[in-house]
């Protein structure tokens, strides 16, 4: 790769993988909008670092459009942009929750942006969070399972972990191993279980959605789905993946 002064940009795609290497396996993704330096450029290849996580990775330069100053984010689990301020008009992308608008105007119930009209409902001023992550983690249920997927339309489980902590202000990793490190509160064995809590085993990471029953993105159900807590542990450990390794609590936010 050729080497070049670092600049700014956003994802200019209602979606785009984050690739190990030029044409190399996905890690993660990036949304709409989202912000990233672009660490170089060579061959229609950018790579970028990530402003919400510090994600590294590689994607095609065509993804990529110039740097602005967001002011709104979809905070449904999923929306439309359409074509006009109506919602019988064609629809021109879907946007998952966390994508990244510039609002310039607004009509009826729609906010104008450069993406279409997307209606009001769907979007929260940028300096504004939600407040029960478990809460957004649950609008994806029924999601299919994506290896590395950030979105409602394919997700896993680090990234539904992910896209539910942003949602509410915590900054968070995009990867299982980091979030195990970094998030919340490290509870002693034996804690009871309240919702909300992370379970982590090696390589995988799982909602607590109340003290009989877990959400996560999982290959077994190949979707975000809810599983007997109990069970899930017995499952994951007969399959060789061993015992839970840190039961985890979040901070209160909103």
């Amino acid at each position: 790769m050729s080497k070049s002064a670092s600049e700014f940009a956003r994802i200019a795609l209602p979606v785009v993988d984050l690739l190990r290497a030029p044409d190399g396996p996905r890690d993660r993704q990036l949304l709409c909008g989202e912000a990233v330096e672009v660490l170089d450029q060579d061959q229609g290849w950018a790579r970028i670092c990530a402003a919400k996580d510090g994600y590294q990775g590689y994607l095609p330069a065509t993804a990529l459009a110039p740097a602005q100053a967001n002011s709104h984010w979809i905070s449904a689990p999923a929306s439309h942009a359409y074509s006009a301020a109506d919602f019988k008009s064609p629809e021109v992308a879907a946007l998952s929750l966390g994508s990244q608008v510039l609002v310039s105007g607004r009509e009826g119930r729609f906010a104008k942006t450069g993406q279409g009209y997307i209606p009001w409902v769907h979007l929260t001023p940028m300096d504004q969070r939600l407040s029960d992550p478990l809460s957004v983690a649950i609008g994806f249920l029924g999601t299919p399972y994506l290896w590395g997927g950030n979105s409602r339309f394919g997700i896993d489980c680090s990234g539904l972990v992910q896209v539910a902590c942003l949602a509410c202000g915590i900054a968070c990793p995009g990867d299982s191993g980091p979030q195990e490190r970094q998030l919340g509160t490290l509870l002693p064995a034996g804690s009871a279980y309240q919702p909300g809590d992370l379970l982590f085993w090696k390589g995988h990471v799982a909602w607590v959605h109340d003290p009989n029953t877990l959400l996560h993105a999982n290959v077994h159900a190949m979707a975000v789905a809810l599983e007997p807590l109990e069970q899930a542990i017995s499952r994951i450990a007969d399959q060789g993946d061993g015992p839970v390794t840190a039961h985890r609590r979040l901070p209160q936010t909103g």
